[in-house]
């Protein structure tokens, strides 16, 4: 399998790359999201703002129940109903943003999850990993099923695809 997609959005224009994978399948070793990005629009993440404008790029059906704001931020529209994101600003900062993936993880992981790979894989799962330790404070600190319990450090972990529902 080798599927071209040309990616035209507001972020990015002309960028190209290939999906080599079947979706979902053949994720690297200990790569194991336990949310889907579909699962993850659908709970609500990022305020909503996420990916308004690339629709086109992802399959349809994830959008069908996506929580959406194509006009602002709105943390209404987590699951937890907190802002946990940090700016656009802050990323870039801290060098957690390539130019493959201008929007960040959640962007590299939903081109990951298609089938896409490349060789910023490495670096954006490891990453992933680091927010084990978020899961680690919530068990710690949480009774199980307390879902009003660090509600912030619940809906930051579900932008990571852990379910924090289930602590």
């Amino acid at each position: 399998m080798r599927e071209r997609v040309v990616v035209n959005d507001r972020m990015q224009h002309g960028y190209v790359y290939y999906r080599t994978e079947q979706p979902g399948r053949n994720f690297a070793p200990g790569f194991q999201p336990q949310l889907t990005p579909k699962q993850m629009l659908e709970l609500g993440v990022f305020g909503g703002r996420y990916m308004t404008d690339c629709r086109q790029e992802f399959p349809a059906s994830w959008f069908t129940r996506a929580k959406l704001c194509a006009e602002r931020h709105d943390p209404r529209l987590n699951y937890f109903g907190v802002n946990a994101s940090q700016s656009l600003a802050v990323w870039r900062q801290h060098f957690w943003i390539r130019p493959q993936d201008p929007r960040g993880w959640f962007q590299w992981y939903c081109r990951y999850y298609m089938g896409r790979r490349s060789a910023d894989d490495t670096r954006q799962i490891r990453r992933w990993r680091a927010i084990a330790r978020h899961v680690a404070a919530i068990r710690r600190n949480c009774e199980p099923g307390d879902l009003e319990c660090r509600r912030r450090q619940r809906q930051a972990v579900l932008h990571w695809a852990y379910d924090s529902r289930t602590l």
